[in-house]
């Protein structure tokens, strides 16, 4: 009973309304001021506000844009890829064809390495001799083996090398 009484002593008059639901409410005016899109009277209009919507691209229907969709449903999507023809005028795929010059040169030279005769051919990698990935006549490829590939690029720029060889050869100069 003391308690009501409390509450009705210190209960306010509203001074503003929600922007969403227009419900009349209490806001401190500095809550107000700051706010200057608005005040809302709970999370849930909160919420509403900050929803960012868009229409289906077939039927209109309004649906949230933040996860890319452009269809509302299943149906929409269906209708919206009916005229798109797949695969016709596409670029073939690399990882094919360089599957299958893989494939021929293994069966042409053998399932080892040709440098080392090292006989895991599942790991085996295309070389290029003349460093042209474009260039894929079989005289310009070779199979080889991971260290025989990082050895054919790297080892002749390895900066280790270089700076050994310049130390031995002011080895040699003194």
């Amino acid at each position: 009973m003391w308690y009501t009484r409390l509450v009705e002593q210190y209960e306010r008059n509203p001074n503003t309304f929600c922007i969403i639901c227009k419900k009349a409410i209490y806001r401190k005016p500095s809550q107000i001021k700051r706010n200057k899109s608005g005040v809302f009277c709970s999370m849930d209009c909160y919420g509403i506000s900050q929803r960012k919507e868009k229409p289906c691209i077939v039927c209109g229907k309004m649906i949230m844009s933040k996860f890319n969709k452009k269809t509302c449903s299943r149906s929409c999507a269906n209708i919206h890829r009916a005229g798109i023809k797949y695969k016709i005028g596409s670029p073939r795929s690399k990882v094919k064809s360089q599957q299958a010059v893989k494939i021929k040169l293994l069966k042409e030279r053998g399932k080892k390495c040709e440098k080392c005769d090292y006989n895991k051919y599942e790991i085996l990698q295309v070389h290029h001799k003349d460093r042209n990935k474009n260039h894929n006549d079989l005289e310009n490829l070779e199979l080889i083996c991971p260290n025989c590939h990082y050895e054919e690029h790297f080892l002749k720029k390895s900066w280790l090398r270089n700076k050994i060889e310049k130390e031995e050869k002011k080895d040699i100069l003194d």
